[in-house]
């Protein structure tokens, strides 16, 4: 049996801004998804459009971008390389009607370069609490 990483609880529910509570330990390696709470709506399917509502914060860090402030929800394809590769592969399969924790290492991020424009470092774990509102 191997131990579950230890990741960062996320407050409310579907369609409620989150907050993240970080756990002591660092980040965990390798990409980690968690379905916090499951939708019974259609699967995400590579090549579709995914509409979504995110949050989005370096590990024990700081929120750098989040889609509730601003109340509207963002669409993009998924599953074909429009977005970083932990939310191709996170999100493919999920339900529409979900929320999904996503720890994402730099691999499947933005690399070694970050985005230093939005406080992220080459090395930044990145955490997501993503609600998969719609697919199309």
């Amino acid at each position: 049996m191997t131990d579950q990483p230890t990741l960062p609880a996320a407050s409310g529910s579907f369609g409620e801004k989150p907050t993240l509570t970080f756990p002591e330990t660092g980040a965990p390696s390798g990409l980690q998804v968690v379905v916090l709470s499951e939708g019974d709506g259609p699967a995400v399917t590579s090549g579709r459009n995914i509409v979504v509502h995110y949050l989005g914060q370096t590990w024990g860090g700081h929120v750098f971008d989040n889609s509730y402030d601003r109340g509207d929800t963002i669409a993009f394809p998924i599953g074909v390389g429009a977005v970083i590769g932990g939310w191709d592969k996170g999100l493919v399969g999920q339900n529409v009607g979900s929320r999904v924790l996503l720890s994402i290492p730099p691999e499947h991020g933005y690399g070694q370069r970050g985005v230093p424009q939005a406080g992220i470092a080459g090395t930044d774990t990145l955490v997501f609490v993503v609600d998969v509102v719609d697919v199309q």
